[in-house]
């Protein structure tokens, strides 16, 4: 592993998904990828984290760096226009139905969804093997950690298949942490004028 350790930092989005195989529980370390951007971006005033850290931008670079299909990039209306809010929307749509049905299981009022589903509502057509059985975990707890998988899952999926198609940072100029992120340093920007 020569050069920069930052050029590495795939091997985490690789390791999160096999964690997920050892135990669902650590599917909550997605997390760590949600908060940590704006703990950036609360220090740096900038996109650090999009620029410097994401793991899941560097798989994207190491899978298709001079490997995309057409090696061009994306057309404005995903990047610039509706597919950017499109996106912003799935993943607000997302937590609100993580947050809500972990909220009902935690309540008693549903089952503990306890699969892997792509795009929200389709199951994948296998069960995920878990090789560490830890005990006593909460069926809320699973719940969303099978939850965050998903979500993590199909950004990832995503992201790969627009970094095939296109430049290997796609995925970056609509992924909803950048998105957000931009929206957060234009109000910076504008309180400080």
């Amino acid at each position: 592993m020569k050069g920069n350790w930052r050029d590495n930092l795939y091997i985490v989005t690789i390791l999160f998904f096999i964690l997920g195989f050892v135990n669902i529980i650590f599917a909550w370390l997605g997390f760590v990828c949600m908060i940590l951007p704006f703990v950036f971006l609360a220090k740096d005033k900038k996109k650090t984290w999009c620029q410097r850290y994401c793991p899941r931008a560097g798989l994207f670079r190491k899978v298709f760096n001079g490997r995309s299909l057409t090696g061009k990039a994306a057309p404005s209306w995903l990047t610039k226009g509706r597919g950017k809010w499109i996106v912003l929307t799935y993943f607000m749509i997302n937590l609100f139905i993580l947050t809500m049905s972990t909220v009902m299981v935690f309540k008693g009022r549903r089952e503990a969804m306890e699969t892997v589903r792509f795009l929200i509502a389709f199951k994948l057509p296998w069960d995920m093997p878990q090789l560490l059985n830890i005990g006593g975990l909460p069926n809320w707890a699973i719940h969303l950690s099978y939850r965050m998988y998903s979500m993590m899952l199909t950004t990832t999926v995503l992201g790969l298949i627009l970094a095939w198609l296109f430049l290997p940072r796609t995925w970056c100029t609509i992924c909803p942490i950048s998105t957000i992120s931009d929206i957060s340093l234009k109000k910076m920007n504008n309180k400080k004028q």
